[in-house]
Parts: structure tokens; C-alpha cells; sequence
């Protein structure tokens, strides 16, 4: 077996598609969430480091309402192929668009809690829905 890994090795059009075929759906779908973040321009989530500030994309995960200090907070997981980390809307018990399965933009700093990278009140971007 050589020492270069497969994926710095020049793939034929054959050998693509059978990486294709043999891939599972979610390695497919994070493959394509790493391809957005860079045609963005976005910084990779498993890149960034605590108390950076950072513009990252990805999709949401999962959306629930999860008070804080007794004040309502909504908190949503964002992945994007690398990595995930949670964004925070402090005194916000809901936002239209913000949503399992929306596209979203996000800037601001990252900050870590309990090992997790967590970006509280973004600025943000919701992507249109479908194919752009």
C-alpha cells in the first residue's frame, strides 16, 4: 500500500464514483457542507479557536428552547462537515427561519463551554431554501 492517502491521490473518474457509491449518505452530505464553507469563504468549524471571531456556515441540526439563568434562551447546533458548535440567542424564545435543516451564516466570537464551541447573539444570515 503506498504511503500518499487516497484522498491526495488523483482520483479517475471511476474511482470517484465508486467512492460516491461506497460512501454513506452522511459522508456525502458533510463532504458537501465542507465544499460550501470554502465557496463561501466561511472559516471551517473544527478551525476555530476560543475567543476568535469567526464567519462559519453550515446547517442546523437540531433547534430547542433552553433557558438560561431563568431567561429564555434558543440554542441550535450548526455543522458543517468538520465540526459543530452551538449558537445561542439569549432572551429569544423563538426566530422565524431558524429551523432543523436551514442553511445559515453566522459571524461573531466563539467561546467555549464545557468543551463545546458555542457563538452567543450571531450576527447571521439564513441561505434560501432548496438549491442556490
Amino acid at each position: 500500500m503506498s504511503a500518499v492517502p487516497r484522498s491526495q491521490k488523483p482520483a479517475g473518474r471511476f474511482r470517484r464514483m465508486m467512492d460516491r457509491l461506497s460512501s454513506s449518505q452522511e459522508d456525502l452530505e458533510s463532504e458537501e457542507l465542507r465544499e460550501d464553507t470554502a465557496t463561501a469563504g466561511c472559516t471551517r468549524i473544527g478551525d476555530c479557536h476560543d475567543r476568535q471571531i469567526v464567519t462559519v456556515t453550515g446547517t442546523l441540526r437540531t433547534v430547542t428552547l433552553r433557558p438560561r439563568a431563568g431567561v429564555p434562551a434558543l440554542e441550535a447546533e450548526l455543522f458543517d462537515g468538520s465540526a459543530a458548535l452551538d449558537v445561542v440567542w439569549l432572551g429569544r424564545r423563538s426566530i422565524v427561519g431558524i429551523e432543523p435543516g436551514r442553511k445559515l451564516i453566522a459571524s461573531g466570537r466563539i467561546s467555549m463551554s464545557r468543551g463545546r464551541r458555542v457563538l452567543f447573539n450571531p450576527k447571521y444570515e439564513l441561505r434560501p431554501l432548496g438549491r442556490e
